[in-house]
């Protein structure tokens, strides 16, 4: 410590240098707003027109009642720059025409938009707003003179029943138009009644002047509120294509999901609104395709493994479902169940069902994956009458009952690995075309002593015809 020094009033440390920002880094400040004396980013600020509009418009209206208020504004705008752009031709020109009705309309339009504005209270706005559109061009002929030499004004009176189609609706409008007719038939009966008696106060030049003018005043008014109404009209047509086109992909993932999990003669049905479904069959093929020792299997692999084993095994099964014209009715553990003869037009069921079980088993001794594993299946099949339906009202499944059901079942459970076993009635329509190995009787509880049959193959003849 150096003497006659009192260290313990300086910091510990030295403070950083001032940093100066770098151009490069300055860019991207002016671009987002920030200034290096102020960080946070300066928002833009709403001009007068935007902080109207949107004090004037609820974020709760309506797509249509947003449009009916902005055309409203702006044809108020519209009209109250025409009033200002009529008066001060009328000036320049050196004519002196009564000013107190177009300012007053000013004053009063302005006096209406602050009110709503306040009260929000559109209804009275725009019955207030129409009427000064009505009345004021009428009260200002008949303050100038005739029809004529206020250089017909009142067709801007036109503009009410105009906007009350646009801010109400067609049938709305109609008593708009009404008294815009009356009030322009009282106008020229005056005009007609007291013709020598209303002397042109205007020079004839300075009318046909301003007739043009009011011509093209309402035109330009009408032709800008209707070209922003189209616009507004393209712009929501094109949203509503969006949102069509969500609405039909949506749509076919649903049907696509429902086809999934439904045969497709069921999920048409489904889709058709139909609430109960439940239908007898006098005659089907049920199969129920079982894989050997599962449980040991499990035991062995790891959950990803089970799962990705089963789901390579059932894929299999539905793309043999599909191509045999076969329904998949449900998955019940490692077991596969699938029916024929249930959707219309199948005339060879039985058939359809024998050859995808033999063409299940030719999978299991020819896939590498399934010989690793060491995977068989033992496979039932029985024909005769069933019941089906669909049950649930969230998960909902297409299922089958019945004895037929029953003996499929049973008959996987007592067929040996890698084999196929049906019952009598299968056997019956399939022997002519398919080899069988000697029957065997198995006594089934509930159903006594049945008669079975291990399914070889197709004959030679039949497998050489197909």
């Amino acid at each position: 410590m150096l003497a006659g020094v009192d260290t313990m009033n300086y910091p510990s440390s030295v403070p950083e240098p001032l940093r100066v920002p770098t151009p490069q880094q300055l860019a991207p400040m002016a671009i987002s707003g920030i200034s290096p004396r102020n960080p946070t980013p300066s928002r833009p600020r709403k001009s007068w027109l935007q902080r109207v509009g949107s004090s004037a418009i609820d974020p709760s209206d309506s797509e249509e009642l947003r449009l009916r208020k902005t055309l409203m504004l702006l044809a108020s705008g519209l009209m109250n720059i025409a009033a200002f752009l009529w008066l001060a031709i009328y000036w320049l020109m050196g004519l002196k025409l009564p000013t107190s009705l177009p300012f007053g309309y000013q004053f009063a339009s302005a006096l209406l938009l602050v009110y709503y504005l306040k009260s929000k209270n559109f209804d009275r706005y725009r019955v207030a707003q129409l009427a000064l559109f009505l009345f004021v061009p009428f009260a200002i002929q008949w303050s100038i003179g005739s029809f004529v030499s206020s250089s017909g004004i009142v067709l801007l009176a036109l503009l009410a029943p105009i906007m009350a189609m646009v801010v109400y609706g067609h049938r709305e409008s109609i008593p708009w138009f009404v008294a815009y007719s009356a009030l322009t038939v009282m106008s020229g009966a005056f005009d007609y009644l007291l013709a020598d008696d209303l002397a042109p106060r205007v020079p004839m030049r300075t009318v046909a002047v301003f007739f043009v003018l009011n011509f093209t005043i309402l035109s330009t008014v009408v032709f800008l509120l209707l070209r922003y109404f189209v616009q507004q009209k393209d712009r929501y047509q094109v949203q509503l294509a969006q949102q069509h086109e969500l609405v039909r992909i949506e749509r076919a993932k649903s049907e696509n999901l429902l086809t999934s999990i439904l045969p497709n003669h069921v999920a048409e049905r489904l889709k058709n609104a139909q609430t109960t479904i439940a239908d007898g069959f006098p005659d089907v093929t049920v199969m129920f395709a079982d894989i050997v020792n599962f449980t040991r299997l499990a035991e062995e692999l790891t959950p990803n493994e089970v799962v990705g084993f089963l789901n390579n095994v059932f894929t299999r099964l539905d793309h043999l479902s599909s191509l045999h014209g076969l329904s998949k009715i449900k998955t019940i553990g490692d077991a596969y169940m699938v029916v024929g003869g249930l959707s219309e037009g199948s005339q060879f069921y039985v058939d359809a069902v024998a050859d995808m079980a033999l063409e299940l088993q030719q999978v299991v001794r020819d896939d590498k994956n399934f010989s690793r594993y060491n995977v068989a299946f033992h496979v039932g099949i029985a024909t005769g009458p069933a019941v089906a339906g669909v049950i649930g009202a969230t998960r909902f499944i297409y299922d089958l009952w019945g004895d037929t059901v029953n003996v499929a079942s049973r008959i996987t459970s007592e067929a040996p690995g890698g084999n196929i076993v049906v019952d009598k009635t299968t056997f019956r329509r399939l022997c002519a075309r398919y080899e069988f190995g000697e029957p065997r009787n198995v006594v089934f509880k509930g159903k006594g002593e049945l008669a079975v049959y291990h399914l070889i193959g197709k004959k030679l003849d039949a497998a050489a015809v197909g």
